[in-house]
């Protein structure tokens, strides 16, 4: 192959490059090699920022904004890297996570701002996030990343001719950095408990707090085997935090805070779950009441929503649908547009109507590789990706609704697709139309009790009390005292 002609001065370009690369990690103290500088960081940061709002948007709430950016620049100060250029922010989603981008980015959903119970837990996972930026994990592991695929092109063409290696190497390498994950997330839990002690917090709180996200995965029945998943066991990480913790105090004596009253104030009224501004799906039907459309989602059919696009599929994973705006004035220049962006080879086109709406339906399939420089080649139908896309021009805006699977599934999967497709009509429900989302109150128990007995007080239905539970991390028989805050879910 033409990359591996001069292979000799590749790899002394790499060793120069190893040579130069190698530093101090600022957490660990250990010398690793690295190829991402800092300002290159900062930059990623920079550019992956705008894409992060264009996705989720950012929530609007003053008060737990300054919250977070007073918390956020007092732990960046204590930090092992304080010269970043720290910057936090609450994101739109109802999915309970945090996450961080080098640079200094830091984001939190409103969804884990809700299921927070007191800001020590905020802080713990505050740590968390930021000991990734601080030990470098996002550079390290391209770092890993690198070598590992280079090591998988060496093998394909140097040991295995037949591609078994390359296959085998690929799952290796694949549970490989799975593993190398597992160990940055550990290692940022222990940087958690740290740093948020160093700000005066309890970081058994952030242990507890394990305890919610292990509820949460335990009633969503998608939990995954631990040596197939990029984040250790929440159940385990309890255990490990907690211990922690209790070495952490016992080295460094101090009146840790929890301050549960003071976090509660501040959340009283955030958006719980999906806002229906947004869309939401309701008896098996997505609404979108600002834009003023409906669509089917067909039973069974898991489903995801953003500012940016909504996504379905079934549980089989052989196809799925997306929902996004088209670029373009026309539908001739949308359809034009999407298969110049997409390369695909147009099988057939139509221009039609759906319940009234102008409409161009496309069926297509993705060149590959090859096809695109020119080369003459026979795709094969379990590895070509088959779209067939409703280009939609309804209220001064063009949408394209793209049903995906593999050209051999394509035809069991196209009547679902057009199902969903050709049921796209005006939304003109008063009762979806003014949809108000529900949110988080603050409730004082009205006597003693077992939670169980309060939420009934307060008027929640029995069958939500488990998810008010992971909400309030109360099981149904704890006992709840008289004059205690607690959450409900309200409209």
């Amino acid at each position: 192959m033409k990359l591996f002609t001069f292979w000799p001065q590749t790899v002394l370009l790499a060793g120069l490059l190893l040579i130069s690369a190698c530093s101090r990690n600022p957490v660990t103290g250990k010398r690793e090699v690295i190829l991402m500088s800092k300002e290159q960081e900062i930059a990623l940061g920079q550019e992956s920022h705008p894409s992060v709002v264009a996705t989720m948007g950012l929530y609007e709430d003053k008060k737990l904004q300054d919250f977070i950016n007073e918390k956020g620049k007092a732990m960046a100060q204590i930090s092992h890297r304080p010269d970043l250029p720290y910057q936090f922010y609450i994101v739109d989603s109802p999915v309970v996570n945090a996450f961080a981008v080098p640079g200094g980015y830091v984001y939190f959903t409103r969804g884990i701002m809700a299921h927070f119970n007191n800001e020590a837990e905020f802080a713990g996972v505050l740590g968390h996030e930021i000991g990734h930026i601080t030990a470098r994990h996002s550079a390290r592991q391209q770092t890993s990343q690198l070598f590992g695929t280079a090591g998988l092109i060496l093998g394909s063409v140097f040991l295995d001719k037949t591609g078994q290696f390359t296959e085998a190497a690929s799952q290796g390498l694949q549970l490989a950095m799975l593993g190398y994950s597992r160990a940055h997330e550990s290692e940022s839990d222990k940087i958690g408990v740290e740093y948020s002690s160093k700000i005066g917090y309890d970081a058994h709180q952030m242990a507890n707090f394990f305890g919610t996200i292990k509820r949460i995965q335990d009633n969503s029945g998608q939990a995954v085997p631990q040596f197939m998943s990029t984040h250790p066991d929440p159940g385990n990480r309890f255990n490990k935090v907690h211990d922690m913790a209790k070495e952490y105090q016992a080295q460094h004596p101090a009146t840790y805070q929890t301050d549960r009253d003071s976090y509660l104030k501040m959340i009283d009224g955030i958006i719980y779950g999906e806002d229906p501004k947004q869309g939401f799906v309701e008896n098996n039907t997505f609404y979108h009441p600002i834009l003023k459309f409906q669509f089917p989602v067909p039973s069974g059919w898991q489903h995801q929503n953003s500012p940016a696009q909504f996504q379905m599929a079934p549980k089989d994973g052989k196809s799925a649908m997306i929902l996004m705006p088209a670029k373009g004035n026309t539908l001739d220049e949308a359809a034009q547009t999407l298969v110049k962006e997409l390369s695909l080879n147009v099988l057939e086109n139509s221009k039609t109507t759906i319940n009234g709406i102008p409409a161009y339906v496309l069926v297509s399939q993705q060149k590959q590789q090859q096809q695109q420089q020119g080369q003459q080649q026979t795709p094969d139908p379990k590895t070509t990706l088959q779209i067939g896309t409703w280009l939609i021009q309804y209220n001064s805006a063009i949408y394209a609704l793209h049903g995906l699977s593999s050209a051999a599934d394509f035809n069991n999967s196209f009547p679902s697709f057009r199902q969903v497709a050709t049921n796209f009509r005006l939304l003109n429900d008063p009762d979806k139309l003014n949809r108000k989302p529900e949110r988080v109150v603050i409730k004082t128990a009205p006597r003693d009790g077992t939670f169980q007995e309060i939420m009934a007080a307060l008027g929640m239905s029995a069958k939500r009390v488990e998810e008010l539970g992971v909400l309030n991390s109360l099981k149904a028989d704890d006992r709840v005292m008289r004059g205690s805050a607690v959450k409900i879910i309200s409209q």
